[in-house]
């Protein structure tokens, strides 16, 4: 009897031990990053619309937002009157930023129907729409940041995310329903616009059409420099999502079937096959491993960040600013720090553009 009971208060104990640590699990503050993964119906909880009421709080003066921030994180009562006094700071599309906020909060309206969400999402809109440049193109930073923040960004897929979203508010695609008549048109020109601009910036190599920048200059068009490491060339990372991007149209234009069989072209012809990038761990470098570039037989096809615009030859280029032509030959910290070679563009030749060319 005295083991049975001793059973039961184990088995209890545990039990109690699990349904604690459950608890605790569901009460801990999601991140930012999973906030904007949930299913449709969570959005209408108290945590959906406290980080919603946390991106109200985090919206500037002008409908934008500020990158990096951990929207979804508890804010104390002093960081939130500061943030009230920093409404005028810079706001930008860099990383994701104003199109992951704007995203959320039309979701939160979506579940919610609160006007206050409504109006911010609305507002951000705006500042989207005023942000444009009258080629069609979008600056990394508005209002105006000098120097490669004005170029038109296709880096990290600035330029394409606000298409995108603009697309879908265009369309009145869910959640996006609510959104008057008058913004709507006002966005499907922006798209209209923003696409000119891409198939005006793709660049040509001895008169043919190849693949984007990550960065094009907001005058003149050309391919233009930004970080030290980021000098004018062909993106083979970035003109990935720019070719996704013009695939989505149901009744594409002639230009536009150009432009994408001209870069699958490209992508085609300038996959680095049989070789592999190796992570080799060695515990004496700062993050315990170092990045090689090995030959292996029958391995998926890299494509390299960045390529020569003359000779369309991949380039490695460390912060002094020079090019290499090996991974190896720049400095271990951009080495291991950023993404220089990736099967950047091989689900789109493999599965996507098929796709594409198959319902044309």
């Amino acid at each position: 009897m005295k083991d049975l009971s001793k059973t039961i208060l184990i088995t209890v104990a545990c039990c109690l031990a699990v349904f604690t640590a459950a608890k605790a699990q569901s009460e801990k503050p999601l991140s930012w990053r999973a906030a904007q993964r949930q299913d449709q119906a969570w959005y209408s909880t108290d945590e959906a619309k406290r980080i919603a009421n946390n991106v109200l709080l985090y919206q500037h003066a002008n409908g934008g937002w500020y990158k990096n921030i951990d929207m979804a994180s508890p804010l104390s009562k002093n960081e939130k009157e500061q943030l009230l006094e920093e409404k005028d700071k810079g706001t930008t599309i860099d990383n994701g930023a104003t199109i992951s906020q704007l995203t959320y909060l039309g979701k939160v309206y979506r579940a919610t129907q609160v006007e206050k969400y409504k109006t911010a999402f609305l507002e951000g809109i705006d500042y989207l729409l005023e942000a444009q440049y009258e080629n069609g193109g979008w600056p990394q930073y508005y209002p105006i940041r000098k120097g490669y923040y004005q170029h038109i960004t296709y880096n990290d897929n600035a330029m394409i995310g606000v298409m995108r979203l603009l697309r879908e508010v265009g369309d009145a695609s869910a959640p996006y329903g609510f959104v008057d008549a008058k913004r709507r048109i006002a966005a499907k020109k922006a798209i209209d616009k923003g696409l000119e601009i891409i198939l005006a910036t793709q660049v040509k190599v001895d008169g043919q059409r190849t693949i984007w920048c990550a960065q094009h200059d907001e005058v003149s068009l050309a391919p233009a420099k930004a970080r030290a490491y980021e000098l004018p060339s062909l993106s083979g990372s970035e003109s990935v999502n720019i070719v996704r991007y013009l695939m989505q149209f149901p009744n594409p234009s002639p230009e536009v079937v150009t432009a994408v069989e001209s870069a699958i072209a490209w992508f085609e012809d300038h996959k680095i096959e049989d070789t592999a990038i190796k992570k080799v761990q060695d515990a004496s470098l700062a993050k315990g491993y170092d990045l090689k570039v090995v030959d292996q037989p029958g391995a998926s096809p890299l494509w390299a960040r960045f390529y020569d615009l003359e000779t369309q030859q991949p380039i490695f280029v460390g912060r002094d600013g020079i090019k290499k032509s090996r991974l190896q030959d720049i400095e271990y910290e951009r080495r291991v720090g950023y993404s220089y070679l990736g099967n950047y563009a091989g689900p789109l030749l493999e599965k996507e553009y098929p796709r594409w060319k198959e319902g044309l």
